[in-house]
Order: structure tokens, then sequence, then C-alpha cells
């Protein structure tokens, strides 16, 4: 092993007192997580919540659940990664020159560069790995199996270890915050920086295991979607008649099963540099450091794909529900779908066009790049056909919807330009280009909300207001428009990324929009926690039945709201592509079955839970270099697997008789609903109403 600068015990490897960061904006968070954390605690042993939560949600198999805890992650770690997007949008704003104050020990503004560093590498981490892919892993795992008619996932053990070893790299970068630090090199870890010599240490390590750990989680995921959606479709459900939203899914999981590997290979290969000595990543003693870069690119670039991918699905559910007719171009749709996840392998290159590749070279990943607009066009299209004499409805889903298509226009068309070697060269490394990236994940956020909004209904039984549903909307939309155009513009004037203070200060107008439309996004965060709050409040008179919308097509709004956890009491067989559109017109929606039978189901398990924690255990070993802890956490998997490949009691029976008793519990709370739903008049009688907030 390497040897490391400071000190090392054998108890404790590097870490001391002198880990924690002496900060006094770190010191307030950990102030804020601890009071949280004891509020959380108070409430669950006041309100006697503790043996519910284990047995309902710790150790659950149910894909539905696991699909909530990965979106509850996602959250929590999207609004960690706004607070850095908000200290990195301020930090700019009182630099202002060499001239300007600084601040808590900074030079200028009130970062030192060191932390500055670590704060833009946290947020490019966090919002693509532990924000976006959770939310929309959780997504896939709520609503594809209902969509395909199956009861759970075709490995649920499997599903529940993927959640936890995700929360697991989650874990270890909020750890980063409070003990240590994190890495300073980007989110894509630049080479050398994350070398020994230049990064000697903990965050990188943090940076590494964090991600190494999710990635496995992420890739198990990935291979159980694909055997779920192979293997586990319902009766009369062929490859013509999947969701579009479950096709997307499909071509989004080979994605991560054939890209994160590289991922880890990646990152591999860097831990045995930075362990063991070798020199893979370091030119000078025979490495090359664009190996790194290709590496990680190769994953990088598809990973762009796998987050938008399911957005476009949202977006093709929400937008035919809405118009009131079948979406447009279903075959030309799934097409595009695959042909996107295809081209996505063949555009790498195109993150450094300036390393001084061939002209062959740039052309042909340039064009490559171009290629992937054309079933992109071809989906825009579909949708703009798809709403075309449709009775459209803007409801709260819709209108996140439509957003996303804008924000697909301006994010791909700027993607057009820097596809183009010449204006690349002239703008890479700018806020043009953060400006760019952001849109289209902004593509992702949009459709993220939109099917939150869409499916909340299905999971939870009411539906979220909409009054401030649209507020969130309109603010949130005000906040991404006053940030990046300013963005645009202040990139196409010559402003690079990652600066810790402005040097140019006529630059100074851009930044200050940027901040103000940051303080749009603070409004729009208290009208989503409010709405949360004021929904649940008002859940009794927001109940809904099965179709919670009075349009909606696929077969997961035949199930009962909230969904229960059987999913179907009996297994439906498909008839139509729309196959709610095909029973309503044949006067079947609702119908009960003529018989009810016995269903297996998986039993809950805590296995997974506690190889999450070996996990943990395993991982804060690695970044502190306690070989003790490391070994036994290692060991304890191990061993831990092993036993649970002996357990052969993995079922259980739901006999027909409590199947018939939950299902008449069920309708009789629909009929109430639908009861409530007539007092309102006319056309809106199932549409959401908007009270008072």
């Amino acid at each position: 092993m390497v040897n490391v600068q400071g000190p090392w015990s054998p108890l404790l490897g590097r870490l001391s007192l002198g880990a924690i960061p002496d900060n006094p904006i770190i010191a307030g968070a950990f102030i804020f997580s601890v009071l949280l954390g004891i509020l959380v605690l108070v409430y669950l042993t006041y309100a006697d919540r503790w043996g519910y939560l284990w047995r309902e949600w710790l150790t659950t198999v149910d894909h539905k659940k696991i699909g909530v805890m990965y979106i509850i992650i996602g959250l929590v770690m999207l609004f960690r990664g706004f607070i850095d997007a908000l200290m990195m949008r301020t930090q700019q704003v009182l630099a202002d020159g060499a001239h300007s104050p600084g601040f808590l020990g900074a030079a200028h503004g009130y970062l030192v560069p060191y932390h500055f560093d670590q704060v833009y590498s946290a947020h490019g981490t966090i919002m693509i790995l532990f924000a976006a892919t959770p939310i929309l892993v959780g997504l896939m795992n709520v609503v594809v199996p209902l969509q395909i008619g199956a009861r759970d996932m075709a490995f649920p053990y499997l599903n529940a270890l993927g959640l936890w070893l995700t929360a697991v790299g989650a874990a270890l970068v909020m750890l980063s915050l409070f003990l240590g630090d994190f890495s300073h090199a980007g989110w894509v870890g630049l080479t050398p920086l994350t070398e020994l010599a230049y990064s000697p240490g903990v965050g990188t390590d943090y940076w590494m295991w964090a991600i190494q750990i999710s990635s496995v989680g992420t890739t198990l995921g990935a291979a159980n979607l694909i055997a779920t959606i192979v293997k586990m479709r319902a009766p009369g459900m062929s490859w013509g008649r999947l969701p579009i939203f479950t096709w997307t899914a499909l071509s989004t999981n080979i994605i991560a099963l054939t890209s994160f590997p590289v991922l880890g290979v990646a990152l591999g290969l860097l831990g045995l540099d930075r362990y063991f000595g070798t020199h893979f990543f370091t030119a000078g003693l025979g490495g090359n450091l664009m190996l790194y870069s290709d590496l990680f690119w190769i994953w990088g670039h598809p990973e762009v794909y796998f987050v938008i991918l399911p957005a476009f699905g949202m977006m093709s559910e929400i937008i035919p529900t809405f118009s009131e007719k079948p979406l447009f171009g279903y075959v030309t749709m799934v097409a595009a779908s695959f042909a996107i996840a295809g081209v996505s392998w063949s555009v790498w290159l195109h993150h450094f066009f300036t390393m001084g590749a061939s002209p062959r070279v740039n052309t042909f990943f340039s064009v490559a790049t171009m290629v992937v607009g054309i079933p992109t066009g071809v989906k825009v299209f579909n949708w703009a056909f798809t709403v075309y004499r449709g009775r459209s409805r803007f409801d709260t889903p819709m209108m996140w919807a439509i957003g996303a298509l804008f924000m697909l226009l301006v994010g791909g068309l700027t993607g057009m330009m820097l596809a183009m070697p010449p204006v690349n060269y002239s703008v890479h490394n700018s806020v043009f280009v953060v400006a760019h990236f952001h849109t289209m994940l902004m593509v992702v956020v949009y459709g993220i909300l939109g099917a939150v909004s869409y499916w909340f209904p299905k999971v939870f039984g009411f539906r979220l207001n909409e009054a401030l549903g649209k507020r969130f909307f309109w603010s949130f939309t005000i906040g991404t428009i006053v940030v990046f155009i300013p963005m645009y513009t202040s990139g196409f004037m010559g402003m690079t990324r990652r600066l810790d203070y402005l040097t140019n200060p006529a630059l100074m107008p851009f930044e200050i929009a940027e901040e103000i439309g940051i303080g749009f996004y603070l409004v729009s965060i208290y009208y989503f926690v409010r709405q949360l709050y004021v929904s649940l409040r008002d859940r009794n008179a927001n109940r809904v039945g099965a179709d919670a919308w009075g349009s909606a097509r696929t077969l997961e709004w035949l199930a009962p709201s909230p969904v229960p956890f059987y999913n179907f009491a009996v297994t439906p067989r498909v008839h139509a592509r729309d196959e709610l559109v095909w029973r309503r017109g044949q006067g079947l929606e609702g119908a009960a079955p003529p018989r009810y039978e016995d269903i297996p189901m998986p039993r809950n398990t805590s296995v997974p839970l506690a190889i999450g924690a070996l996990a943990l255990g395993l991982g804060f070993g690695l970044v502190w270099r306690i070989w003790w802890l490391t070994d036994v956490s290692f060991i304890a998997i191990i061993l831990t697997v092993i036993a649970r490949s002996f357990v052969r009691d993995t079922d259980y029976v739901v006999k027909a008789g409590e199947v018939e008793g939950i299902e008449k519990r069920l309708r009789q709370r629909a009929a109430e609903a639908a009861r409530a739903a007539t007092s309102a008049s006319g056309i809106d009688a199932l549409r959401p109403r908007e009270s008072n907030p």
C-alpha cells in the first residue's frame, strides 16, 4: 500500500479530530442536520412508529415502496445539490474582481478557492448520480411493473439491495461534508488532479468510493428492470403493446447495464493508482491521462441519455393523457428511443474536441453528435402531433411536460451548435457549455416533476394540490429562464467555468441576474413544500379512484389508488395498446373479477439493509484507510450473501379471501372518492380541484 501524508494509526487509520472542518458554514449545516435528525427520532418514538418503519419500509421488497425511497433519497440530495449551486452563485456575485472584499477567511467573496472547488465538484456529482439517477430509478421501480401487469420486480431481494447500495453512496457524500472533505477535481475527476500527489487528502477517496458503491446498485437495478420487462409481462402484453415509458425504461437500463461497468473500471484503475502506486493515469510514469477521459466519457455520455430517455417516456405518458388522444407515431417513438440509445455510444469524444485529435476524428464525432438530433426531432414532432386537435387540459403534469419540451428545444439547438468543432473551440470550457447541459438536465427535472405529480395519486391515493402545483411550476420556470439566459450570454462573452471570482467586472450584471433566478428557485421550493403539506392535510377531500385523471390510458391506472401490495387482484389480460381506453369503450373499467385467487408474494427481508450497513463500513474504512474495518466489513458482506443463498422460505401466499376483502374496501373507498368528485359540476367533475392553499 502507498504511504500517505499525515498521521495514521492502526485503530482509526487517517481519522483524527483534525478531520472535523473548521468552517462556520459547515458547522451551521451540521447543527441543522443534527436538529433535524433529533426531530425525526423524537417523532418516531413519540408516535410509536419504529415497528411500522421497520416492517413497512426498511425491510420491504415491495417495488413501490422501494421506488418511493429512491425518490426520497434523490430529493434530499437534490436539495443538497441546490444549496451547493446557491453557494457558487453567491460567491461569484460577491467576488467582483480582484479588489472585492473577502469574508470568512477568503480573499474574495466568502469561499476560499479549495472550498469552492469542493462545492462545484459535489454539486455535479450529486445532481447527476445522487439526485437525478435515484429519482429516475425510483419512478421506474414504481411504474414499470404496474404498466406491464406484474406483481413485483423479477428479483425483489436484488431490488432492495440496489436501493441500499445507492443510499450508502449518498451517505458517504453527505459524511464528507462533516468529516474530512470532498474532491476538488470536478465531478468528472479531472486527471491528474485525482492522483495522490495532487489530492493527498480523503476528498477524492470519498468521491471515488461513493460513486463506485452506488454504481454497483445501479447496475443491479438495471439487470433487474430488464429481466422484469422481458419476463414478467401480463398475458396479452406483447412488445407492440408496451407503454412508451416502459420502452424508454428498457433502453435506459440497457445503457446502464453496459456503461456503468466501464465507470467501475475507470474508478478501479484510479483506486489502484491511489492505493497501490500503479501509474495508469500518470503521464510521467508510463500512464496516459487521456485514458481516464476516454473511459469516463464512454460512460458519461451514455449516462446523459440514461437520464434523458426516461424523461422522454414520462412526457409520452403525460401528453396523451391530457390531450385525450393516442400518442402519435408509437412505432417511431420506440425506434427513436433505441436509436438515441445506440448513437449514445458514438459521441463521447465531443467532450474534448480541443485535445488535438485529427480532423477525421473530430468530423466523425461531430456528425455522430448531430445524428442524435434526428430521432430526438422525431419525438418532438410526435408530441406536437399528439397535442394537435386534441382536447388539451393544462393540469400541472401537462404544464411540466410542455415545459420539458421547450427546454429540449433550447438544449437541443445549443447542442447542435456545440457539435460543430469550430464553435466548440470558441466556447469550450465556458459557462455557455454549462448553460447547455443544465438546460438538457432541466428536461429531466421538468419530466421528473411532471411524473411525480402525475403518478403521485396512484401511489398515495390522493392528488397534489393543483393551485400550489401551478405556482411551483411558474416560479421554477421563471427561475430557470432568469438563471440560464444570462449564463448563455456570459459564456459567449468569454466567461470560463469554475471561477471562484470574476476577473472581468463587466460580467457582473449577468451574475446578479443569475442570483435573482436562484431567488425564484427558493420561492419554488417553498411552494413545493407547501404543496406537499396542504395536499397531505387535505388528502381525505382529494381521494381518487383507480383513474385519478379521468383520461388515463395505460394499465397502471386499472389498479386501485393507492395500489395494494399485490398490485392486481387478478393478473390482467391485455387486449390493446391503450388498455384502459379499450376497457372504457367496452364498459369494463372498474369491473370486478369473477373470482379471486391465491397470490404468491415475496417476504420482507432485512438482509439488503444489513449488506448496505456493511457496505457503508467498507466504504468508510477504505476512505480513511481503517484496514481492520475494511476487512471485517468485506468478510461480513461475503458471509451474509452466502448465508442468504441458503434461505429457501422467501415467499408467502395471500389467500383469495383476504384479497377479496381488501378489494371490497378499496372499491368502497373509490366509490366515496367518485361521489366527492361528482359534487363538482360539468366537465370538471373528474379534474383536480384547486382547493384554497
